[in-house]
């Protein structure tokens, strides 16, 4: 318990300076005043030399690995739908070195099949051994690879391929079936595509001039005596990813990642999780064309970690994909560190709430009881063991027992949702903020710290500052503390977007130092330790018809702490006085409601009648004045959506984030009917 109590006097500890004495910075880490961190160790530049390193350094641990497919299944539910689900063995685990000598080989049977140095190659495919190895080959072949979501439409896929004038394609059988196929003919320059499953089918069905070759074809034809030519090396400055946003606002932009501002952002990554090293297991189940996931997993092949590939259907015992009864990936591979996006962190904490209200009186009792002197004995410095073992041991055992940092990006975390991650799965949580621009590194909190809503101080590789936004009312000069729009400079920012000139003098610049700047778009305030709180974004304020600003996102995450509410839409524009919103509610809630309030009717009925839209409403409003929204913030009127929102209705990005603009489209009647349709 001492160390926690050292851990609390930590937590107070200033974590980050104005290095201008000015309160609108920059800030930059205590350990990072006089200069900023660029590289892991001195010389290794380029991340083909940092695996290598690795490699020489452990050639014998783990490295990747896959859980054996033993058997499919169809499951026919209550409702008729069909189910597919899968059982799983063990996890099959290659080598550091397996992985290099697969890595060259591959790498070279691409140069056999002409990719060229300099020459864009891309992979759009599903999470997983192959996307590291090939991504691992073109890093060190120097073959600038584009990433690209395996959530996007057609048009965005064809878009992203055509600007970047591909003609290598690296993906999986079931993208290649269900995606690609349809748009070769849209993407001229294509000649090459590699399959990284093994079974391929052999058929022409492929327009003229294209090759579809397995992955371990490549490898083959890498392997030959003829093919081991000697390999162009990357510099630091050559670019090693374009990465292919996921549009949040319009179509896919591609940022241009150089190795140096991969290195620099996992080097400041990697400063804030202690003891990082070979004993350490990573699960990986994000997108990899993500940057969170990909910093992230590149952050343990440069420490000697193993990383064990999951995915968001088969993560758990309880999820989607895993048949009752058989184990989820957490439980078999027992994670020590995890990357999470707040999206499931909600939804493991709805879950687990829902089974507290299942409990008898004495167990929620009991519960409730350990959950609120846990959290008053952390707020004091202190640990509680018993509690732990007693309480919530089988909460942590969800994700395997032995999480011992889990790391949140990619969205606000909710204040309620990272407090129920330290306390029941009695592992601290990171909150970070980074962007694709910024090679997804820009703060994370100290892990140590256990207050919420902060994004925690600057890494060792970067600083930050704030700028005057004037309109939104936002000044490096309020008090008690300085606010405005978050700019962030160092060797992690990027080199800009691909072929988008007027994009990047927009949102980039370098200054007097020749260092390189980027304008997040999002407004924060700094307190006194040195730490940074998102609080707005320039993009969510809305100024109502009577001239009051609603910021939309805040709305959307107090909002979204209501049980009843899943995700949430706030919308409003400046010719009306007042906010609506799209909800999508919570299933198991949403029937009680509708039981409660003697309404019967198909889950569709549900969601269309007036009598639950109105209850769900009142419910709502309750949950903003608790949270002391103003009159004006709190939506007037909301309509109830059937479907949830995932990637592929296209209404969110894969990191969950709301397509605004798409979602205003798609609700754009309901728009009209909720102002009354002047």
């Amino acid at each position: 318990s001492l160390t926690l109590r050292m851990f609390l006097s930590c937590s107070r500890r200033v974590k980050a300076r104005s290095i201008s004495g000015h309160p609108s910075g920059p800030y930059r880490d205590v350990r990072a005043l006089r200069a900023l961190t660029t590289c892991i160790q001195p010389g290794m530049n380029t991340l083909d030399r940092v695996f290598e390193s690795s490699v020489c350094r452990n050639p014998h641990l783990d490295c990747l690995g896959t859980r054996e497919l033993l058997s499919e299944e169809d499951e026919t539910q209550e409702d008729g739908r069909v189910f597919k689900k899968v059982i799983l063995g063990e996890y099959r685990w290659m080598s550091y070195d397996q992985v290099y000598k697969e890595v060259r080989a591959f790498g070279s049977g691409l140069a056999a099949l002409e990719q060229k140095p300099l020459k864009n190659i891309a992979i759009f495919c599903e999470t997983r051994a192959e996307w590291i190895i090939a991504a691992q080959a073109c890093f060190m072949y120097n073959f600038p690879l584009v990433t690209l979501y395996s959530t996007l439409g057609g048009p965005a896929i064809a878009h992203g391929l055509n600007e970047a004038e591909v003609s290598h394609i690296i993906t999986s059988k079931e993208l290649l079936e269900t995606k690609l196929k349809n748009i070769l003919l849209e993407v001229p320059r294509l000649q090459h595509i590699i399959v990284v499953d093994d079974k391929l089918k052999s058929g022409s069905e492929y327009p003229r001039g294209i090759s579809v070759h397995s992955m371990a074809a490549v490898k083959r034809l890498g392997a030959h005596p003829e093919n081991g030519t000697s390999r162009r090396p990357p510099c630091a400055s050559d670019v090693a990813v374009i990465m292919y946003t996921s549009g949040s606002t319009g179509v896919p932009k591609g940022v241009m990642i150089s190795h140096s501002n991969i290195i620099a952002g996992i080097t400041g990554v990697a400063e804030r999780i202690p003891n990082l090293g070979e004993d350490d297991t990573y699960i990986g189940y994000l997108p990899l064309a993500h940057v969170l996931e990909l910093s992230a997993e590149m952050v343990c092949l440069a420490h000697g970690c193993r990383i064990g590939y999951s995915s968001p259907q088969t993560l758990a015992d309880q999820s989607t994909k895993i048949k009752k009864g058989s184990k989820g990936d957490t439980s078999v591979l027992r994670p020590t560190l995890m990357a999470a996006v707040p999206e499931i962190m909600d939804r493991i904490y709805k879950n687990v709430m829902l089974k507290v209200e299942e409990m008898s009186v004495f167990q929620r009792t009991l519960f409730l009881l350990a959950y609120n002197y846990k959290m008053e004995q952390l707020a004091m410095g202190y640990s509680t063991p018993l509690c732990d073992r007693l309480v919530f041991r089988k909460v942590r055992a969800l994700l395997g027992g032995r999480l011992r940092v889990l790391l949140s990006g990619g969205a606000p975390l909710s204040a309620a949702t990272q407090r129920f991650m330290n306390i029941c799965f009695c592992c601290p949580v990171g909150q970070g903020y980074g962007l694709t621009e910024t090679c997804g590194a820009g703060t994370i909190s100290q892990l140590w710290d256990y207050s919420t809503g902060r994004v925690g101080a600057p890494l060792v590789c970067c600083e930050v500052q704030l700028k005057d936004w004037i309109e939104g009312g936002y000044r490096s000069t309020d008090r008690p503390c300085p606010r405005g729009e978050i700019l962030v400079g160092g060797p992690n920012v990027t080199m800009g977007y691909y072929k988008n000139k007027e994009k990047n003098t927009e949102d980039f610049f370098v200054d007097k130092k020749g260092q390189r700047w980027f304008c997040t778009g999002d407004i924060g305030e700094f307190h006194g330790d040195g730490c940074l709180k998102i609080i707005d974004r320039k993009k969510d304020l809305v100024k109502l018809q009577a001239g009051e600003y609603v910021s939309l996102g805040k709305v959307e995450a107090v909002l979204k702490n209501c049980a009843l509410v899943d995700n949430i839409c706030a919308y409003a524009n400046s010719e009306e006085s007042y906010v609506i919103g799209f909800v999508v509610p919570n299933q198991k809630q949403l029937l009680a409601l509708a039981k409660r309030k003697c309404v019967r009717g198909l889950w569709e009925e549900l969601c269309n009648n007036p009598v639950i839209e109105e209850e769900v409403l009142k419910v709502i409003t309750e949950t903003a004045l608790t949270a002391q929204l103003e009159r004006f913030e709190i939506p007037q009127k909301i309509r109830l959506s059937v479907e949830p929102w995932t990637p592929e209705t296209g209404l969110v990005t894969d990191a969950f984030k709301l397509k605004r603009k798409e979602l205003k489209t798609h609700y754009q009647n309901d728009i009209e009917r909720m102002y009354g349709a002047k």
